[in-house]
């Protein structure tokens, strides 16, 4: 029962900081970088599923809005 109580305590810090981070965040938004930045996640060179980007065209991953 502790180790129950303990875990769900553990995911509520984890869902009230995600939470804080998208409040304080402008728009709302998760900051990051493409996954295509990265030769440990991008072994093949793909195109970031994101913005559409392979890893050689990258500037930023940041969607533009209209």
């Amino acid at each position: 029962m502790l180790l129950f109580l303990i875990t769900i305590a553990l995911l509520g810090l984890a869902f009230a900081g995600i939470a804080i981070k998208i409040w304080a965040k402008k728009d709302g938004k998760f900051s990051g970088t493409c996954a295509s930045q990265s030769p440990f996640l991008n072994k093949e060179g793909e195109a970031c599923g994101f913005c559409g980007r392979t890893p050689d065209q990258y500037q930023d991953c940041e969607e533009k809005t209209k």
